[in-house]
């Protein structure tokens, strides 16, 4: 199933864990596995803290100050620290489903990255059932 999703800054997290439950449940899928999966070079999937925002703030202001926008890196197009970025965080993720649930933590959450936008951009989820 694929998704689109706009993103409004340069640089964000978008909590898209309602998005991956709506996928299940339209899918009538009580057990298996669904995967997350961007197809992008400069956006990412991580799986973190979703009850105080500021674990987020915190963990793009990190990546910032470990890979700055402009560190004289020599990719033309001026986007090297999305890449980075984005290979850090990784392209999917895979979550449990039991009987019709995400198997996330208490505290968890399913976050698109952007760090090269504002875009469209597509997310894929695909279930397999068990």
């Amino acid at each position: 199933m694929k998704c689109e999703i706009k993103t409004n800054k340069n640089q964000e997290f978008i909590n898209i864990t309602n998005l991956v439950r709506d996928a299940v449940r339209k899918n009538d899928v009580n057990d298996g596995i669904v995967t997350v999966f961007v197809p992008h070079t400069t956006a990412g999937i991580t799986i973190n803290e979703n009850a105080d925002p500021d674990v987020v703030t915190d963990m793009l202001s990190s990546l910032n100050r470990r890979f700055p926008v402009e560190d004289g890196y020599l990719h033309r197009e001026g986007n090297s620290h999305a890449h980075i970025k984005a290979s850090l965080m990784g392209s999917s993720c895979s979550v449990i489903v039991e009987n019709g649930k995400l198997m996330l933590g208490t505290w968890q959450g399913i976050y698109f990255c952007e760090f090269d936008g504002p875009r469209r951009r597509n997310i894929y989820v695909n279930i397999i059932r068990g």
